[in-house]
């Protein structure tokens, strides 16, 4: 399996319709008596690049060196994308401002977490050939220097018939792969592409066909290669997953990779981002989409137009090869995605608990411990000991089960909507970087005992202690498994 972290920069190149998206955020507590709609009492205002701009966001993200073209308008929109773009690393914008369209804007009402309205500001006329012809130019000056040559069609007027076929062509005659978004069913017009990625909807309108399960997939995904002429086609299928198909190899059906679903915005632009980054270092395409599956799963996880950096991909990746199979629910991180996973509940309001333990052997005790801690926050990180801790701590016969065995048990518990596996002794460096609101432990430890309970408490979070069950541990069930008589008397053996 491909390795990110053995990628090498690459260098893109992004043409393709450009956007504002506007996040405008608030609370919703009453209707309007004027009218049976919510009132929304503005907090903030976020700004961020989208479309083809989003792209080259991702691209960056990712590790990679992207040169934008694109189109905006001579008004306040396009001064603010201009200004986002400059300000982003790794990113060399090449704007081109047409006076005669503004620059598209969308912005998001999004009040408790969910989108109330969208409200749309644009033209999607057709740019003219005097446009085209700058944009032509500006591609052909960076391309021969370039890894990938992502093509982001929003059917906002940009990617014109006569623009795609020029951009190809170039791209081929260069040996320059390209990657195109597809929005349009006419997919004879990215003729030559290296590989398109639609979507269900998408892939319906262009062949008529209902996408259920795996075999319409198949069907659909080799009428679309003929359509496009393409060598790929990587179908995105939500929460089935994605489909690749490529000339003269059987398809390949990629499960999954997502985790709790909070924002599709801007999912399809991390896809052919990821695209772009393993396909331009030479990575086959079948490295490539699962490089793609991974890091949409993550970015739908996020809110907003979001981004997801290499290192992300990296954990999630690496936690898939380890054994072979998917994570259930996509709930066991590293400690820096679990870090970015709880930045993104705190600002969606969210109250985060945490506790921890060896969890070696699941019994009663753990599961009422962990259904307690849940009913203490909004969402539950459980921190769970490495196969070397728990061996420094129990003795050289333990762990029975090995770390990803119990990370992944606990994960498949409906209250627990985070695991953390670590390597210290205790969670001390885990507390410090998650900063949860509540820790929860059992109630044979003093709250002044508990590790992390000066961080919570310096932050104005709480300290729970639960008491536990007696008669409950991991040691007492090994112990009776072997004929002995367990140790009831053991205090605090429910963590264990």
């Amino acid at each position: 399996m491909i390795r990110p972290n053995d990628l090498a920069r690459i260098r893109a190149v992004c043409v393709g319709d450009l956007m504002l998206d506007r996040f405008i955020y608030g609370a919703v507590t009453r209707i309007s008596p004027e009218s049976p709609v919510p009132v929304i009492s503005l907090e903030k205002v976020e700004s961020v690049p989208g479309g083809a701009a989003n792209v080259t966001r991702n691209i960056a993200s990712l590790g990679g060196e992207c040169s934008l073209v694109g189109v905006v308008g001579d008004d306040k929109a396009g001064s603010e994308l201009i200004g986002l773009l400059s300000a982003s690393e790794n990113t060399h914008f090449l704007p081109i401002v047409d006076t005669a369209r503004p620059t598209s804007e969308k912005s998001r009402y999004v009040a408790q977490g969910q989108q109330l309205l969208r409200a749309d500001n644009e033209r999607t006329f057709a740019i003219s050939a005097e446009v085209e012809e700058r944009i032509v130019r500006c591609v052909a000056d960076v391309l021969p220097s370039r890894d990938a040559l992502v093509l982001s069609d929003y059917a906002k007027g940009v990617m014109t018939d006569s623009l795609l076929a020029r951009l190809i062509a170039a791209a081929r005659a260069a040996g320059v792969p390209v990657i195109v978004d597809p929005k349009s069913s006419n997919l004879a017009r990215y003729a030559g592409a290296t590989v398109l990625t639609p979507n269900m909807a998408e892939a319906r309108l262009a062949t008529g066909i209902a996408i259920t399960g795996d075999a319409e997939a198949e069907a659909a995904g080799e009428a679309m290669l003929e359509m496009a002429k393409a060598d790929a086609i990587l179908l995105t299928r939500s929460e089935q997953g994605m489909s690749l198909f490529v000339r003269g190899q059987p398809p390949l059906h990629i499960p999954v990779s997502a985790r709790e679903v909070f924002d599709v915005s801007g999912a399809g632009d991390t896809v052919v981002a990821a695209l772009a980054i393993a396909i331009g270092n030479g990575q086959s395409l079948a490295e490539a989409a699962a490089m793609a599956n991974a890091a949409a799963g993550l970015v739908v996880g996020k809110r907003g137009t979001a981004t997801v950096t290499i290192s992300e991909v990296q954990e999630e990746m690496d936690l898939i090869a380890r054994k072979h199979l998917q994570i259930p629910s996509g709930k066991v991180r590293g400690l820096r995605g679990a870090r970015g996973q709880r930045e993104d509940w705190e600002a969606r309001g969210l109250k985060v608990g945490f506790t921890n333990g060896c969890f070696d052997i699941l019994h009663l005790g753990h599961v009422k411990l962990l259904e307690f801690a849940r009913s203490q926050c909004d969402r539950l990180i459980v921190g769970v000991n490495a196969d070397a801790s728990v061996s420094r701590l129990k003795g050289p016969t333990r762990p029975i089960n090995n770390e990803l065995d119990r990370a992944q048990i606990l994960a498949a518990l409906g209250f627990v909507d985070q695991v953390v596996i670590f390597e210290d002794d205790t969670p001390l460096s885990v507390i410090e970087a998650l900063q949860p609101d509540v820790l929860v432990k059992g109630a044979d430890y003093k709250v002044e005992d508990i590790v992390g309970a000066d961080i919570v408490q310096a932050r104005g979070g709480k300290v729970v202690t639960f008491e536990l069950l007696p008669n409950r541990s991991t040691s007492r069930t090994i112990s009776q498994a072997q004929g002995g008589g367990g140790d009831a008397a053991l205090p605090g053996v429910a963590q264990s």
